[in-house]
């Protein structure tokens, strides 16, 4: 898990060897960002009464149990809402970021192998896996959601279910370029991160609790194309 960390960690450099490239990367994810923020204030600015929308029966409790249980509702509702928002996020940024991100991956695979695989699945492949990422991440969500009714400790079971699904996720859709470039498909992809779960978790979940820092989706995007891109080799190489 360290040394998946470590790719994204690793991908960060890329804005000194690359800056002008790196900051081109930021502006899709600088659009979609903005946009998912307005959505989240929204959502935070009607939470405490949506919470007692949902929770009517409770009104009859004593007071103390009423505002825990609320009050982990909320938590629950709004770290689903921030796991959505975060795999949402990357399906829109990939899709409105395409020729950035591209070249990023193009200039780590030349940097790092010399060469540029060629095999291009088709814009309908590329449509199923950012739809697949948006439907994986709500159903991720929506447990987070679920998980939070458990008493006292839902939010936080909710919240840290939710982020290890999340890395998951992210792992898989972002290094899902640099695999399919070599004709490697949906199946044979997953199965390659299965049998480095802990580094793919490792690259996922650090990626993930970047994307919850303000701004931090902004700015880890493009690292994270990066140090995707180089968890798809090391993946291959542990196949081999």
């Amino acid at each position: 898990m360290l040394r998946g960390a470590r790719l994204l960690l690793g991908g960060f450099g890329w804005f000194a060897r690359r800056p002008g490239l790196m900051l081109l990367g930021l502006v899709p994810a600088l659009i979609v960002s903005a946009a998912l923020t307005v959505a989240l204030v929204a959502l935070a600015s009607v939470l405490a009464p949506l919470t007692e929308a949902i929770t009517p029966f409770a009104d009859d409790w004593p007071a103390v149990w009423t505002v825990v249980l609320r009050v982990a509702l909320g938590v629950a509702v709004f770290a689903g809402a921030l796991l959505l928002a975060a795999t949402t996020f990357t399906a829109l940024t990939l899709i409105v970021g395409e020729p950035f991100y591209d070249r990023i991956w193009r200039s780590v695979e030349i940097a790092d192998t010399g060469t540029v695989p060629e095999h291009d699945p088709g814009w309908r492949a590329a449509l199923a896996d950012a739809t697949s990422l948006i439907v994986r991440g709500a159903l991720a969500a929506m447990l987070a959601f679920a998980l939070g009714f458990i008493p006292l400790i839902g939010g936080l079971v909710g919240t840290v279910t939710g982020v290890l699904l999340s890395g998951w996720i992210l792992a898989d859709e972002l290094s899902g370029r640099a695999l399919t470039a070599r004709g490697i498909d949906r199946r044979s992809r997953r199965r390659l991160l299965r049998a480095a779960r802990g580094r793919a978790l490792g690259f996922g979940i650090m990626t993930q609790l970047c994307f919850l820092i303000p701004l931090g989706a902004v700015f880890t995007m493009p690292a994270a194309v990066v140090g995707a891109t180089r968890l798809a080799a090391s993946v291959r190489e542990t196949e081999a």
